[in-house]
């Protein structure tokens, strides 16, 4: 009887480290899946904002053609932004992107035309808003990979999230972040 007992025992505690087990590789692939979804996002509106730099560039080249340097780094910035596959790649190339895209429009501002251009005021409208959803789709981001790490460090889950082959993920940081605490400025 003691026997039964004591093997009784022995499968309920397996049964429930399968159960924590079962449980904690759930939700650490539910967590990853979020994160993964969350990246998409900001690709995608990352993707857009360097889709309407192209048009923002014709705009101003039509009215300051002689800024060849400004275009190059726009240009650049744009090419890096979108070859960015991790969030420490897309960082940097968010710093170049501010940069290039306050040159720009320190360029603008020289051009009155330009700034009654209604091409390019649509264009900046648009830009601002791609910024406004590129925060919000960086800041989905980050809260995912907070809960998906801090899953991953919390005992019991540090026991087996990294036998079962989940890592900490990277944050969307960017290294220079007062380039980035605004928007850039488009209203003139």
């Amino acid at each position: 009887m003691g026997t039964l007992i004591v093997i009784g025992i022995i499968v309920l505690l397996i049964i429930i480290i399968g159960i924590v087990i079962w449980s904690t590789y759930n939700s650490l692939v539910t967590l990853n899946v979020r994160v993964d979804e969350a990246w998409s996002d900001i690709t995608v509106q990352l993707k857009r904002r360097a889709d309407l730099i192209p048009n923002l560039v014709e705009s101003v080249k039509g009215y300051a053609s002689h800024e060849s340097g400004v275009f190059e780094a726009v240009t650049a910035a744009r090419a890096a932004t979108v070859n960015a596959t991790t969030p420490a790649q897309a960082s940097v190339a968010e710093n170049q992107m501010q940069g290039a895209l306050k040159s720009i429009f320190a360029v603008a501002e020289a051009y009155p035309q330009l700034q009654a251009n209604q091409n390019f005021l649509q264009l900046q409208a648009e830009l601002v808003d791609t910024e406004d959803k590129i925060q919000a789709s960086r800041r989905f981001y980050n809260g995912g990979v907070r809960e998906l790490n801090t899953k991953i460090k919390v005992f019991p889950n540090n026991i087996f999230a990294r036998r079962l082959g989940f890592t900490a993920r990277d944050f969307f940081e960017v290294a220079d972040s007062a380039s980035i605490a605004e928007p850039p400025r488009v209203q003139f």
